[in-house]
């Protein structure tokens, strides 16, 4: 599976999961500033996903892959998902996950 259709699959489960993801392009009111980053974090205890356009595809990826596993794991169980996804599920890793607050 190609990127580009990776992410697209990966957003439509967090969709169908509930899990909130906000697509964060380049904003001209910040222009000369740093860039933040894509990550996963908590807001009143809800787990919340920050994909900027301008990290690489890749990056994007690994970061909503890893949100889904770890925050999204039981409403993934026994559900058909594409060998390509499940895969990148398998290897997102969860380090610097934020804990439950």
């Amino acid at each position: 599976m190609e990127a580009p259709a990776l992410l697209d699959c990966l957003l439509e489960i967090a969709g169908e999961t509930g899990l909130p993801v906000q697509r964060v392009g380049r904003l001209p009111a910040f222009e000369g500033l740093p860039q933040g980053a894509s990550g996963v974090c908590r807001v009143r205890g809800e787990l919340r996903v920050l994909l900027f356009d301008s990290d690489p595809l890749a990056e994007r990826i690994r970061v909503l892959a890893r949100a889904l596993r770890e925050g999204r794991s039981a409403e993934l169980e026994g559900r058909f998902l594409p060998p390509a996804v499940r895969e990148c599920l398998e290897r997102a890793g969860g380090a610097g996950f934020p804990p439950d607050a």
